[in-house]
């Protein structure tokens, strides 16, 4: 593999932990909905690792650090066949590293791993309002759409592109005020599969039976935010 390439999914897979750890851990930490945090102050966690991330390896990979982004680009011909898969692999390897760090870190705390839930996404019984599967799919790819739909947006502009890492954390922080009641707000394959990797290994498998809907509904959302985006742009002469 050539050393450009490594550099750019090794970015990938860093930015997906720190997503994951930073993201994730803010919720199980804290105590969830009901905790410290509450909602705002996870979704902010969330978007603002997004804004460290994008300006840290943006110049690298790009800063998906989410495979849903990642297939959006793709289909804008913003992103090669073996980059797509290059970065879903080491975003998934991300999204669980991540994940193993705020497993270890709990696990050496007075904390109940089992009760903070590491921050998984589910429904159903999961859910914080009871949701079915039907309607975290609904939710998941509304979700993403729209922060698929405002990437593609924000990057495809050079006088917009210093401000992009900003808009695009605000974005996430955006969807999460809405999802994380209803579903956790995943619109990231990588980030839900870590912590619910993570918590089968703890005998909790719940989260990694209806991960399914975590990884199919984001990139459900993406492929239409990418299939809008390519309507609304103009023709060319």
């Amino acid at each position: 593999m050539e050393t450009t390439s490594m550099k750019k999914y090794t970015a990938e897979a860093l930015g997906t932990a720190v997503l994951t750890l930073f993201g994730c851990g803010s919720a199980a930490a804290t105590g969830g909905i009901d905790g410290v945090l509450g909602i705002l102050g996870i979704a902010f966690a969330f978007g603002l690792s997004i804004v460290a991330m994008a300006y840290a390896i943006g110049n690298i990979s790009g800063c998906h650090i989410n495979p849903a982004v990642s297939l959006g680009l793709f289909l804008d011909k913003r992103l090669s066949g073996k980059d797509l898969i290059g970065y879903w692999v080491a975003q998934f390897i991300g999204g669980i590293i991540g994940a193993a760090l705020l497993l270890a870190v709990i696990s050496m705390s007075n904390a109940d791993v089992l009760a903070t839930g590491l921050g998984t996404n589910g429904y159903g019984e999961a859910s914080y309002v009871g949701l079915n599967a039907g309607g975290a799919v609904i939710v998941e790819i509304i979700l993403t759409f729209v922060f698929v739909l405002t990437i593609l947006a924000v990057t495809s502009d050079n006088t917009s592109a210093p401000f992009a890492g900003i808009v695009i954390g605000l974005t996430l922080a955006f969807v999460h005020i809405l999802g994380i009641v209803l579903t956790g707000t995943s619109v990231n394959p990588a980030r839900s599969f870590g912590p619910a990797l993570m918590m089968a290994t703890q005998g909790e498998t719940l989260a990694l039976v209806q991960v399914w809907v975590f990884i199919l509904a984001p990139l459900v959302g993406a492929a239409a935010a990418a299939g809008l985006f390519a309507w609304f742009k103009p023709k060319k002469a």
